[in-house]
């Protein structure tokens, strides 16, 4: 598909949202992953809004109306029964009247919020809609704050890969080695029957998530005792990024619609947090890494979660040298952005996120380079993308050299971002 002409890949991009929608929500693709996730579903909220605004609010009200008591919003929403996908509902036992999963995602809903409502062309859906969904998302982040970042340092941690959305990030691994697998249940992976097992995290990864999963489920998911029960505490600058970036954004919104309290809290969370997002630099690299909380050490990998730090509003100095670091990536692969740095010896091309490129993740660097007057980057990464859709169709990531598409296909949330990389070019 010739990447000008844009009417047929916005024509299969609306094909391949309406070929995922369940009504009330959307799944990522058939098979593979049947159910509701929560990044997923926020940033996919941005393509559907393009073709139908009440649609894409509904994706997000759908999402939020599963948040849990305490303020948490689950990263899988377990609509129907689906024997095909593993860990199912059976394995979670979360208790939830709709079943759901006992871990959170990149809570990406601010931000997706503050967008809908600055393109609506309803202005009283838009005020609807947004007023419904502000109190629950502040709810969200201030979750976050007081069960990620017990000590208040202002900046929260994943107690679980999972949760990143960097599932095997080899940011990681060497963490993720004092993680036991003993005592764990035996289970079957389903997700090998639908993709490329040399495409997907490994066996011995897939031990390690599942007896997190279970030491958080024996505490019955009490969020108050999960931070200090895992052996996995990280603080993931791309996560925090895309945290401050939705507090920033809920800030805004709040304003708007006269919820003063709800914009002085949310800026003051982002406020904190980019104070001691500094922490998080490393010179070596000349981007943001990791920081393990239970050695003290910033971890020694250079992956795109640093690199999408830049999707909040760091200073410019690190903006303009992150977006030198996405120059520098290029000169080592064909695509951009590598979900790891290919000069790794550890960068694996196929395996999921130790490699590949995700166009989520194109689309929030490059926002974040553009706002911070990086266009030329910023611009590079959008045709760069599309240049992928053109020769690989809308898979659910690609490798950054060949441009080979891997995992799922007819991917939901690439669909999405190809709206809106083709939104921005107009």
């Amino acid at each position: 598909m010739p990447i000008n002409d844009t009417s047929r890949l916005r024509e299969r991009a609306a094909a391949i949202l309406a070929e995922n929608d369940r009504g009330h929500y959307t799944v990522p693709t058939r098979g593979l992953y049947p159910f509701q996730w929560n990044w997923d579903s926020c940033l996919t909220a941005l393509g559907l809004s393009q073709l139908d605004e009440a649609r894409g609010w509904l994706e997000i009200e759908t999402l939020m109306a599963h948040q849990w008591p305490d303020g948490m919003v689950p990263h899988i929403v377990f609509h129907v029964n689906d024997e095909g996908y593993f860990p199912g509902p059976h394995v979670w036992r979360t208790g939830r009247p709709t079943p759901t999963s006992g871990i959170t995602q990149p809570a990406v809903a601010g931000f997706a919020v503050r967008r809908l409502f600055e393109r609506a062309r309803d202005r009283r859906l838009a005020d609807t809609s947004a007023r419904r969904l502000l109190t629950k998302i502040d709810r969200w982040h201030q979750w976050f704050f007081n069960n990620r970042d017990p000590d208040g340092e202002g900046l929260v941690a994943i107690l679980h890969p999972w949760e990143s959305g960097r599932d095997n990030s080899i940011d990681w691994d060497e963490a993720f080695e004092r993680v036991p697998t003993d005592g764990i249940d035996a289970y079957v992976r389903r997700d090998l029957q639908h993709a490329d097992a040399s495409h997907r995290p490994t066996n011995a990864q897939y031990d390690r998530y599942l007896w997190l999963l279970q030491c958080f489920r024996d505490l019955d998911w009490d969020n108050s005792r999960l931070h200090a029960a895992s052996p996995f505490r990280i603080v993931d600058p791309g996560f925090n990024a895309i945290l401050i970036r939705s507090c920033q954004d809920l800030a805004w919104l709040a304003d708007r619609l006269g919820e003063g309290d709800i914009a002085r809290r949310n800026r003051n969370l982002a406020e904190r947090a980019l104070a001691a997002f500094e922490t998080l630099w490393s010179e070596t690299h000349g981007q943001y890494v990791c920081r393990d909380r239970v050695t003290g050490s910033l971890i020694d990998s250079a992956s795109c979660g640093g690199i999408m730090s830049v999707f909040a509003a760091i200073p410019r100095i690190r903006a303009t040298a992150l977006a030198r670091r996405v120059e520098t990536l290029a000169r080592n692969s064909r695509h951009v952005v590598a979900s790891h740095d290919p000069a790794d010896s550890r960068f694996d091309s196929h395996r999921y996120w130790r490699g590949p490129i995700w166009l989520i993740v194109n689309y929030m660097i490059a926002d974040g380079l553009a706002n911070a007057g990086e266009a030329d980057t910023a611009g590079r990464i959008r045709r760069d993308s599309l240049d992928l859709i053109a020769s690989g169709g809308f898979a659910e990531y690609y490798d950054p050299h060949s441009g080979e598409p891997l995992g799922g296909g007819s991917f939901t949330w690439t669909a999405a971002m190809v709206l809106e990389f083709l939104r921005n070019n107009d």
